[in-house]
């Protein structure tokens, strides 16, 4: 029974059942929220090899170090809307939560 298992072993098992689909994108929406370090750390590794394999990653996060330190690109929504877009090598703590307060704002993109 699934329910038993930790969180880390839960969002694997959520994985696995995707793979057996053959998805070829897979959306993780704050996968490592609650979960121990070391799960973090095989989640991060999951997706990487995902990555690897040539399937489509979304990742929804929060957490402003997962986001910079996983991510090829990034697009930051606010109340529903894209506001901004950029590749990690462009982004900042700043300019992330910049966007992440622009509601009302146009999408703005940085190419790179």
């Amino acid at each position: 029974n699934a329910s038993t298992l930790s969180g880390g072993n839960q969002q694997k098992v959520v994985v696995a059942k995707w793979l057996a689909r053959r998805s070829r994108v897979v959306i993780f929406d704050e996968p490592t929220r609650g979960i121990d370090v070391a799960a973090k750390v095989e989640i991060y590794n999951l997706m990487n090899d995902l990555k690897k394999r040539g399937i489509g990653v979304l990742f929804v996060s929060s957490e402003m170090p997962e986001i910079l330190g996983i991510s090829d690109r990034i697009l930051v929504m606010c109340e529903g809307r894209i506001t901004g877009e950029m590749p990690v090598e462009d982004a900042t703590q700043s300019l992330i939560m910049e966007y992440a307060t622009k509601s009302g704002a146009e999408p703005v993109r940085n190419a790179g």
